[in-house]
């Protein structure tokens, strides 16, 4: 099995494992980094959202082997702040959105990509920024007005 070096949340780990295996399954398996959910396997419902970049990408249909560049930096649930104080953790308590909460990582991830990219967002770019993101429970309306929220307090 190869060994990979992989730039995740401020920390390079080094992992061994095939070169397919999705960086949810990494993440999860070999680093304990289990903040990030699985939800389908494919990338359509936003459980194992994180950042590349700054940008939300879907960890479980992402190979380790195209992350493995020192350009790449991951960033999970764990690295967004180490203390729970990101403006849209934050509003995400204020606002009280977690219902079941099995969502609230990749909705969080997907809120805080959007909020770098455009701190200002009106409620359109924050729906278009947040299709995707599954929630059973049905919170979207506090998702969104939490988002909103975390944006005045940048």
């Amino acid at each position: 099995m190869p060994q990979y070096s992989l730039h995740i949340n401020g920390a390079i780990h080094q992992v061994d494992v095939d070169a397919d295996t999705p960086v949810l399954w990494v993440l999860r398996d070999h680093l304990q980094l289990v903040g990030t959910k699985y939800g389908c396997g494919i990338g359509q419902c936003g459980a194992c959202t994180i950042h590349l970049n700054g940008n939300a990408i879907r960890s479980c249909s992402l190979p380790v082997s195209a992350v493995v560049n020192a350009e790449m930096k991951l960033t999970t649930i764990e690295g967004l702040s180490k203390d729970g104080t990101h403006p849209v953790q934050k509003a995400w308590l204020e606002i009280d959105v977690v219902q079941c909460g099995y969502c609230q990582a990749g909705q969080i991830m997907s809120a805080a990509a959007l909020l770098e990219r455009n701190p200002n967002p009106s409620e359109e770019d924050i729906r278009n920024a947040m299709t995707g993101n599954l929630c059973r429970c049905g919170t979207y309306t506090r998702i969104n007005k939490a988002v909103a929220m975390a944006a005045k307090d940048l």
